[in-house]
């Protein structure tokens, strides 16, 4: 419910912290939709995904983790 609310009204920057943990397949992909919409307004987006699919779908970088600090 929060992700949908704050993707509701145009906001120049999103903070996202596993916006689709705990969701089904159907639901995620609604998700990604609302986050690439967001994106075409000129949203900018930081986010944390545990899941490289989703990541993948949303992200136009990305800079991967390892205990803490940048793998990459």
């Amino acid at each position: 419910m929060n992700i949908a609310r704050s993707l509701i009204k145009p906001r120049a920057l999103l903070l996202l912290d596993e916006p689709t943990a705990s969701l089904d397949a159907a639901n995620t992909q609604t998700v990604i939709d609302m986050i690439g919409e967001a994106r075409a307004r000129g949203a900018a987006i930081v986010g944390v995904f545990h899941d490289p699919a989703v990541a993948a779908a949303v992200a136009t970088r990305r800079v991967p983790m390892r205990q803490f600090r940048t793998a990459a």
